[in-house]
């Protein structure tokens, strides 16, 4: 820093300033930061954090980042941050009340500034410890019922499956099934019963398989059930694309065609389904638009230092239609003039 000081002709304090962002006059400021660079000066981040008490960094939970979903959320959070001048301290939940619990304990001794945790499921046991917290936390990609004590910027689950329901209908499909997370996806299965419930129609029970695995081993075997129960079967519905992609294996290797003989609905819009063959149709969330409200609801509490607002803020997701999703043959039978097996 004396360096810098010496070469930009200014205080070690006013150097002191300009990195820890404080104003000063813009030709100080262009002095300072060109002195910065020609010596490649890197401030002692656990020194500034020990004399600010500010870490600048902010914790965050995912249930996994084998998910790919959580994954590409991971990647919007941390560009967020990074944009702000924060850096990312990821923690998984592995959807372990006690793991999650280990984790704040730990948490709470780095001293971050700040916590995000995507997804409750798993973390609703630890609401009071998270409410108690010694920093700002908001929640988000939270499916269930919203609490009233920390703020929650998600995603209207129920009504993006209600999007996949119409989606269908208006192809003219009656005999779906669905593979479904069961009962953390209870939301997206709700919103696609809603949409045949409009047109007088209902999704057998029978027809609602609760995945095995949450990959695409447990997607193709639920799907092979579900074509075994109803072999008149046009549509499938998967509560994650990662269970859709099983699905369209399992459609494929009875020996039937996507979208031909059966289409396929996904959840999540990840990067990879509109690269494969066919293309998956899916319910697309605004993951950017989601990141950056919870990141800035959080940042505006750090720099106030009061808590977040309590805030319920829904966004809406789209729908996303690609190859995987077309109208039933015009032979297909309404699955009520069969009988399941």
């Amino acid at each position: 820093m004396a360096e810098v000081a010496a070469r930009a002709g200014v205080t070690k304090q006013t150097v002191s300033n300009v990195v820890a962002g404080k104003k000063v006059r813009p030709e100080t400021l262009a002095k300072v930061n060109t002195a910065i660079a020609e010596l490649g000066y890197k401030p002692n981040l656990v020194a500034r954090s020990l004399r600010t008490g500010s870490t600048s960094t902010v914790g965050l939970f995912v249930p996994s980042v084998a998910n790919p979903f959580y994954s590409e959320v991971v990647e919007e959070v941390e560009n967020v941050l990074v944009g702000h001048g924060y850096n990312l301290l990821l923690a998984t939940t592995r959807e372990d009340p006690d793991y999650t619990r280990v984790h704040l304990e730990n948490l709470a001794a780095r001293s971050v500034d700040a916590l995000l945790v995507a997804g409750d499921y798993g973390v609703e046991q630890q609401l009071p410890m998270l409410t108690a917290a010694a920093f700002p936390v908001a929640l988000f990609a939270w499916e269930g019922d919203p609490p009233t004590t920390l703020p929650v910027v998600s995603i209207d689950y129920e009504h993006a499956g209600f999007l996949a329901g119409r989606h269908l209908r208006e192809l003219g499909h009656r005999n779906v099934a669905v593979i479904a997370d069961l009962p953390a996806h209870t939301l997206r299965v709700g919103g696609l019963r809603r949409a045949f419930a409009a047109d007088g129609l209902t999704i057998d029970d029978r027809m609602v398989f609760t995945r095995t695995s949450d990959d695409a081993a447990g997607g193709y075997a639920a799907a092979c059930a579900a074509l075994d129960a109803d072999p008149g079967l046009t549509a499938i519905f998967a509560t994650h694309d990662v269970l859709a992609l099983g699905a369209i294996e399992a459609v494929i290797r009875s020996g039937r065609r996507v979208p031909e003989d059966v289409s396929v609905v996904g959840f999540d819009d990840i990067a990879q389904v509109g690269r494969i063959e066919p293309a998956l149709t899916t319910v697309t969330f605004p993951k950017r638009e989601m990141a950056q409200q919870a990141v800035e609801l959080l940042l505006r509490a750090v720099d106030s230092g009061r808590p977040p607002t309590n805030v319920i803020s829904l966004l809406r997701p789209t729908l996303t239609v690609r190859a995987s999703s077309a109208p039933p043959r015009a032979t297909d039978q309404p699955r009520e003039e069969r009988d399941l097996r």
